[in-house]
């Protein structure tokens, strides 16, 4: 590709940078897929050189990247296009140094890897100081706002700047291989699409879990809990791509209307319901991987030791259109739990009647959709038992599609790849557009009103545990179970 690219990361020092932007940006050099012409300019407050912030880049790649992954001559190659630029974000002549590093008729792509809170002034100083033009794209990461008031306020400020088709709103989980391969199992596989409605579907689970507590941010954390932090956008996110209606194509625009269509037909959670239909939990000392970690109250840096922000939740949702009525969907997410894993769970109804007597007590098929630790698709289903003692005994067995194909060595790529891919296209499909965020956030706004205004209160759970119990009786006061317990 001989496209002319100038990638220009803001907050090159923070650790999304080290971990995710930096890493995807090398292996795409590596697979050949970044433009021939294309530069990225490291923008940061420390006064470092380029060499040194070079030798730095190089240490943090080879820590995150496997051995078997490195390669001297793409580095070589890579690291010719990084350059380091120091700029206090406070000070709008320093956005300067930026502006004097840009070239004309060049792509410029602007990647706010920063607190939101710097967003307006970096977009302020960069257009007081000409480095944005009507095609230039800039690239917000979450949160956008924390609440429906606020995100209008985020929206409004970066948009005074840039038009919306060159804003890209980064939700990573959009990126994974296993959430685009759910939407080629949908509506490439007639055999999955005819049974994709509320004549088929029993119910639906979808579950982020995380053994992590909060890795040194209880500040900000007890200002946002659980259901801001990942309900609002992860886990909504994965349900707009379970439960939208078809769109017409993959264009961004088609895809957005669906999804947008989805979270305005959410069924509003008010207080006559929340303690029914809503779970709040917050972990307290327990054992993960064998070894004990203290309780959130007990965190470094906790400072209020009455707190009742959650680091757990639960819902259940419904959805009120013609495909997905009278199918429940249990929602939950927490930290400090007993495994990593997220997961979508698409239990099926059991057939109206059955000859086998001798089958599983749990009979009803099951396709389930991992995005990690290990992504891929299984579909339990019900088999005869190799035997000749037993007439038509039964069994479950699970139908497994392997993102590796049996090859260990073989790597599923990361969302970061994906995006920036996207991104340097300009395609916009994987990128949440500022209706649905502010969508999302009415709809979840509601539900922290009616905690509010019921003073519902937060369960208590052991970290390594699977939860609250109470989460367990959302579940089972409808006759089912969370998927694995």
């Amino acid at each position: 590709m001989r496209d002319n690219i100038d990638l220009v990361i803001f907050g090159s020092q923070g650790d999304l940078a080290k971990r995710k932007l930096l890493p995807a940006l090398y292996r795409l050099d590596k697979a050949d897929l970044l433009p021939d012409n294309a530069r990225i300019a490291s923008v940061a407050r420390h006064q470092i050189s380029t060499n040194i912030y070079l030798s730095q880049v190089q240490e943090n790649l080879q820590q995150v990247i496997p051995k078997k992954e490195w390669d001297n001559k793409v580095w070589t190659r890579f690291k010719r296009r990084i350059y380091y630029i120091k700029v206090d974000f406070s000070q709008k002549k320093q956005f300067n140094h930026v502006s004097d590093w840009m070239e004309e008729n060049r792509k410029v792509i602007f990647y706010l890897a920063t607190p939101p809170s710097l967003y307006e002034s970096i977009c302020k100083h960069m257009a007081s100081t000409g480095c944005v033009s009507e095609n230039t794209r800039i690239v917000l990461e979450k949160p956008i706002g924390h609440d429906l008031r606020s995100s209008k306020q985020v929206n409004d400020a970066v948009g005074q700047y840039f038009s919306e088709k060159n804003i890209f709103r980064i939700d990573h989980y959009l990126g994974k291989e296993t959430v685009q391969n759910l939407l080629a199992l949908r509506f490439a596989n007639r055999i999955i699409n005819s049974q994709w409605d509320n004549k088929c579907i029993d119910h639906i689970q979808i579950t982020a879990a995380e053994t992590v507590g909060i890795e040194g941010r209880w500040s900000y954390y007890d200002t946002v809990g659980q259901l801001r932090d990942m309900f609002q956008n992860h886990l909504l996110q994965l349900l707009c791509m379970v439960a939208m209606e078809p769109p017409n194509s993959l264009k961004a625009e088609e895809i957005r209307a669906e999804k947008i269509k989805l979270l305005r037909a959410l069924r509003p959670i008010g207080s006559d319901k929340v303690d029914d239909y809503v779970v709040r939990g917050q972990y307290t000392n327990g054992w993960i991987d064998g070894k004990p970690v203290v309780g959130y109250l007990e965190e470094e840096g906790a400072e209020n030791s009455n707190s009742n922000n959650e680091t757990f939740v639960a819902i259940k949702v419904e959805i009120d259109n013609w495909r997905w009525a009278g199918v429940p969907f249990y929602m939950r997410t927490g930290k400090r739990l007993n495994a990593k894993h997220t997961e979508i769970i698409i239990a099926y109804k059991e057939s109206s009647h059955s000859i086998i007597a001798d089958k599983p007590l749990d009979s009803s098929n099951k396709l389930v959709i991992r995005l990690q630790p290990n992504e891929g698709i299984e579909l339990e289903m019900i088999s005869k038992k190799q035997s000749l003692k037993q007439r038509l005994s039964t069994e479950k067995r699970v139908l497994n599609l392997d993102f590796h194909d049996s090859d260990s060595d073989k790597r599923v790529v990361d969302a970061y790849e994906r995006l920036f891919l996207e991104l340097i296209k300009g395609d916009q499909w994987l990128f949440v557009s500022r209706e649905e965020i502010e969508t999302s956030w009415d709809w979840c706004d509601q539900i922290i009103d009616a905690w509010n205004k019921n003073k519902s209160p937060t369960r208590l759970y052991s970290a390594g545990s699977g939860g609250p119990a109470k989460a367990e009786v959302l579940i089972e006061s409808d006759g089912r179970s969370w998927h694995g317990q």
